[in-house]
């Protein structure tokens, strides 16, 4: 074997190396995404499950506020069906409404004392506001794992091999600024 030959065949395997790290970073980015949304998912099922508890002890006390009630069971509804169509842009659009749903329901519930020291009441609702907390906490690592994904296929020389093996882009998860603005307690009361 010749000098020449030795070398095309070390540069070949350098090459065949480096393609192989490539293209096993991007299999992890896919799978950090996939583990992200799978964090939001779990606890979407869970706020989920909370909700319908939440309306039925408000439904107890508040005869007379049909209408927040049902706001809120169409949202929990629009955002599990977007959820179990894996259509990123409909929760977040759903998660928007349902916020704001469970805001007006929490303001409303202020005008029933009972209600406000109803002890299923306050578990409830603390419980829904950790999860949402913890949604928001898990929303921003799935849109950083997404944003890296992103990045990735996108640059050279990861874009050559995330092209040729079908590796796709992913939606972030986001909400308006109308969604993500705090509930105006007195127009709810107006």
């Amino acid at each position: 074997m010749n000098i020449g030959t030795i070398a095309l065949l070390i540069t070949v395997v350098t090459l065949l190396g480096y393609c192989v790290l490539l293209y096993n970073g991007l299999v992890t980015l896919k799978h950090n995404v996939r583990r992200a949304w799978a964090n939001i998912d779990v606890l979407l099922k869970q706020r989920h499950d909370e909700l319908p508890k939440l309306v039925e002890i408000c439904r107890q006390y508040m005869q007379h506020e049909h209408n927040t009630l049902v706001q809120v069971s169409n949202a929990r509804a629009a955002v599990f069906g977007a959820n179990q169509r894996h259509d990123v842009a409909a929760v977040g659009a759903g998660e928007g409404n349902l916020r704001r749903s469970l805001g007006q329901l929490y303001a409303v519930a202020e005008g029933y004392p009972e209600l406000k020291a109803d002890q299923q009441f306050k578990h409830l609702r603390d419980r829904i506001t950790t999860l949402e907390n913890t949604i928001a906490d898990r929303r921003e690592f799935y849109n950083e794992s997404v944003t890296v994904n992103n990045i990735r296929i996108e640059t050279f020389p990861d874009l050559v091999l995330a092209r040729w093996f079908g590796f796709r882009s992913q939606a972030p998860l986001e909400f308006t600024a109308a969604e993500t603005k705090d509930v105006d307690l007195r127009a709810l009361f107006n």
